[in-house]
């Protein structure tokens, strides 16, 4: 299953790379309602999650950095609507100069791509 969602995000990912600012922006906002309209089922879910946790014998500490709440979850829909505000890096020359050639050479900001993240849960 992880390996199926890899394949997907990258094929996606070559979509979204082709993407406007606004259009990028759109995307983050569609993001952010829909964690906002799927809440009931992403709280229980995590519910679920949490009780698995608990039964497994995680800490309280643990659990508590696990477990989303409401307001948890609408700080994180806040959160990718704030990357909205950020200048959108892609296309920006950050390097580049003329060679002996003629032959005008620059390095600019691309999409990076997937990437893998594991996560570590600190305090909350």
């Amino acid at each position: 299953m992880l390996e199926q969602m890899g394949i997907a995000a990258k094929q996606a990912s070559y979509k979204l790379a082709q993407l406007s600012s606004r259009e990028k922006n759109r995307v983050l906002e569609k993001i952010a309602d829909e964690l906002e309209a799927q809440s009931e089922i992403i709280l229980n879910a995590n519910a679920q999650d949490v009780a698995d946790a608990r039964a497994n014998g995680l800490g309280e500490a643990m659990l508590d950095r696990l477990a989303l709440t409401p307001a948890r979850l609408k700080g994180i829909a806040d959160d990718v609507r704030q990357v909205c505000n950020l200048a959108d890096p892609v296309g920006q020359v950050i390097d580049g100069g003329i060679l002996d050639s003629g032959l005008r050479l620059e390095r600019r900001r691309v999409p990076l791509g997937v990437i893998g993240v594991i996560y570590e849960a600190r305090r909350t």
